[in-house]
């Protein structure tokens, strides 16, 4: 069967080329234990959402907005108005748009037909044959995949050291489940294909007659195919450039996956012949957005000025008025949108009270070892390297030596656990055993607390002037340089929840999936520093009486750990005890508040006992909602309730010499903020392809990701239970509205210095608006470096 005579070899140039733009076209997946939220269009943030969903839409058969009934309902129920449609059809391209709003109007109502990528060879094959290759694909890669990638959960692996496609082949030559399933001499074929990946890859797209014109969006597909495991591949190149390395695993998954075609197209390329020409053809046609395409974005627009436009209204609100004199507690809280309805409690207590947004590492990009620990924790962005380290307890203490003991004894019995060779006698064992425990998860009845580890140490190695340093850099882009309380709490913030493998995902994406615990304490030791303090530069004056507290705020239950005996102060002991009266009694509004969104949850009482129960699919929404980013002085927000759907970033541009701190802000926060954003945005509109499936049908696999059910393809993207409450969408899929007050030039000036930051305003992957000295949202973002007068 295998005997088709190749054709002559092919030039490797534009084949890599083609291999480099379809793998930057696919976004990296973080593994569960670091869940860092992604944008899934990573990839395509150099084309506007139109171009964007004709590509996906040609590798991977999605739209990129929600039916079309949706926006349907929302303007027959009046919050997309005429005035929101009009303006969002005016800014489309003239070429495919409807012709006018009645036009416009007439489509929303009924819902288009839903787009279909171009047919692989596989599926070509399954036509032919009636048997489904792709999933006969998916299963074979699958099982490979799980075992070749395992990150400690698997007792037995597959080969390593030797890249992923030659580990592929070694196992592959001996799969015989291909040839059982009517693919005969498949591992023989295996066998015969080049031992280099890009080799491979261009033996393949000349035996397929494929052109560089449609390398690019085939290749792509066929990454698109491998689902989480390309977004895996993707994570570990992405790794490995941040580390000045480079890593060639997603072009080997790749050659596997071709490898794959060019045996289905050797056994039934004379049937598919035909069909196979088209599909050629459309891959190398120029892409280009079609009217669906174009209507779907004109309503996606329009839900969104309709969004801004209500924001707008908020933040015209007069503001409350600023406490005068010495404020009675400061709270430094991360920027994340949980944030905004306990900040919002915490101060409706007393007048006295002021918060604070900032990024929820609180600068510190500290690579963190914990009591027992042998690996060091990014506790920082995703986007940047870590410049300090810090550990917990002494290394080479003996406590740390027996913990560590204990932690790998731990590490192995779990693996035992999981292995398929002891798995049904694990449970025959020690069912009995566990029945208590069982019953106790079950009914949500454990209310054992995590024991809390000492305070963590920065590295000695970080001297003095490098302290400094820290501690006025983070001060000033705080814009905290003066006016201190007697206490500021810096409250980092984590979720409990049990039995849930995204539980990182609920964590501070600013601190690498992690709780903000470490770096709130260890600021606070800066802080506290009287070296430090005295070093500090004419400006900042920290008071003797202040004293930084750090904190954590778990924004699944409402409750705050204050870490008071990090910094032990008798004379405090009156302003501490008042503190924890107040942040009890925002808790208890918080959660009163959050109640109302969460499916059976009572009057909040009850959210401690849903943080507990590892039957409970949606213990919080996570950061559901968000549609808006807002930097400016907490004055033009205090008081104004914004639902829990805003990053808070506290930002004073006169006090900004040089806009260093604004430069900041955007490069960094809003650059994290869209990433959750859109990751939001993709799992609720593409569940399909960028989501992560249902939480019921969850198994963890390689202890990196989840698969459905019992193997196939590894699921990455928020569990459908994230972003949907069993009736309707609990988010929104609207892209984020980004807010500054700052004046107009400089913040053209910081998008000019960086072309990827531009791309995202240019092509509407972001909206940005110059705040005026009122607060209000007088300017919009034209692109181009440009501006016009908002309408909103």
């Amino acid at each position: 069967m295998f005997h088709a005579p190749l054709p002559k070899p092919v030039d490797l140039g534009p084949i890599a080329d083609a291999v480099a733009r379809a793998s930057a076209a696919i976004p990296p997946a973080f593994p569960l234990n670091a869940t860092v939220a992604v944008n899934p269009f990573l990839g395509q943030a150099g084309e506007p959402l139109p171009m964007a969903a004709a590509r996906l839409a040609r590798v991977a058969g999605i739209a990129l907005t929600l039916p079309r009934t949706w926006y349907g309902r929302k303007i027959a129920d009046g919050a997309l108005t005429d005035a929101d449609l009009q303006a969002a059809w005016a800014n489309a391209p003239a070429q495919n748009r409807p012709a006018d709003l009645a036009a416009l109007k007439e489509a929303a109502s009924r819902d288009a037909p839903a787009p279909k990528a171009l047919p692989t060879l596989a599926d070509l094959a399954a036509e032919v044959s009636r048997r489904d290759w792709p999933a006969l694909i998916a299963d074979r890669f699958g099982t490979w995949a799980g075992a070749y990638f395992d990150e400690g959960q698997a007792i037995w692996t597959g080969p390593r050291g030797t890249g992923a496609y030659k580990a592929w082949r070694s196992v592959a030559m001996h799969d015989l489940t291909p040839e059982i399933a009517g693919l005969p001499g498949f591992a023989l074929h295996v066998s015969r294909a080049p031992e280099d990946a890009i080799a491979a890859i261009a033996r393949v797209a000349n035996r397929l007659g494929l052109s560089a014109e449609a390398a690019e969006t085939y290749f792509h597909q066929m990454l698109i195919t491998l689902g989480g495991w390309a977004q895996h591949g993707r994570y570990l190149s992405w790794q490995a450039e941040r580390e000045g390395r480079t890593d060639g695993t997603l072009t080997d998954l790749l050659a596997i996956r071709l490898v794959f075609e060019e045996a289905l197209f050797v056994r039934f390329g004379a049937q598919v012949a035909e069909r196979w020409e088209q599909v050629r053809a459309a891959h190398a046609a120029p892409l280009a957005p079609n009217g669906d395409q174009i209507l779907d974005t004109i309503l996606q627009e329009a839900a969104e000025r309709a969004a801004q436009r209500a924001l707008a209204a908020t933040l015209a609100q007069p503001a409350k008025a600023s406490p005068a004199g010495r404020p009675a507690l400061q709270a430094a809280f991360c920027i994340d949108v949980r944030s905004e309805v306990f900040r919002r409690a915490l101060e409706s207590l007393d007048p006295g009270i002021c918060t604070s947004g900032f990024a929820g590492f609180f600068g510190l990009r500290a690579a963190h070892r914990r009591f027992g620990s042998d690996t060091a924790e990014w506790r920082l962005p995703a986007l940047l390297a870590p410049t300090l380290w810090s550990c917990t307890g002494e290394a080479g203490a003996p406590a740390e030596k027996t913990s560590r003991i204990k932690a790998r004894a731990k590490r192995a019995w779990g693996r035992f656990k999981l292995a398929a060779v002891s798995s049904f006698a694990f449970v025959e064992a020690t069912g009995p055993l566990y029945a208590g425990k069982l019953a106790k998860d079950a009914l949500a009845l454990n209310s054992k607390a995590a024991t809390e580890e000492p305070a963590p140490r920065l590295s000695p190695a970080l001297d003095l002037r490098a302290r400094i340093q820290a501690a006025e850099a983070v001060l000033k882009a705080m814009s905290l340089t003066s006016n201190f309380a007697p206490i500021v709490l810096l409250a980092g913030h984590g979720a409990s929840v049990a039995n849930n493998p995204h539980a990182s995902a609920l964590q501070c994406g600013a601190c690498g999936g992690y709780s903000g615990d470490v770096n709130a304490r260890l600021l606070a030791q800066l802080l506290n520093d009287p070296q430090v303090r005295i070093g500090l530069a004419p400006g900042i004056e920290i008071p003797a009486d202040t004293l930084f507290l750090a904190a954590l705020h778990d924004t699944t239950t409402d409750g705050v750990t204050l870490y008071a005996e990090d910094q032990p102060s008798l004379s405090h002991a009156r302003q501490l005890e008042q503190a924890k009266a107040w942040l009890e009694a925002a808790g208890q509004l918080a959660r009163t508040e959050r109640a109302l969104r969460l499916p059976q949850a009572r009057d909040g009482a009850d959210l401690p006992q849903r943080s507990r129960d590892w039957a409970q699919t949606r213990p919080e929404w996570g950061l559901a909602g968000c549609s808006a980013f807002i930097a400016a002085p907490r004055a033009r927000t205090a008081g104004k309730s914004l639902e829990g759907r805003a990053f808070l970033h506290d930002y004073d541009w006169r006090a900004d010499a040089g806009f260093g701190t604004l430069e900041l802000i955007l490069t960094a926060p809003v650059v994290v903020a869209s990433w959750i954003s859109l990751q939001y945005y993709g799992s609720t509109v593409a569940p399909q392809v960028f989501g992560g499936g249902n939480k019921l049908l969850h198994n963890v696999t390689g202890g990196m990701g989840v698969v459905e059910g019992n193997g196939g393809l590894l699921r990455t993207g928020l569990p459908w239970q994230s972003v949907h409450d069993g009736i309707d969408y609990v988010h929104e899929p609207l892209r984020l509205a980004v807010c500054i007050e700052a004046p107009r030039e400089a913040i053209a000036d910081v998008l000019a210095r960086h072309a990827g930051v531009r791309d995202l305003f240019d092509n509407g992957w972001l909206s940005l608006f110059a705040l005026d000295e009122a607060g209000r949202m007088a300017w919009r973002y034209a692109g181009g470096l440009g501006w016009t007068a908002s309408e909103t």
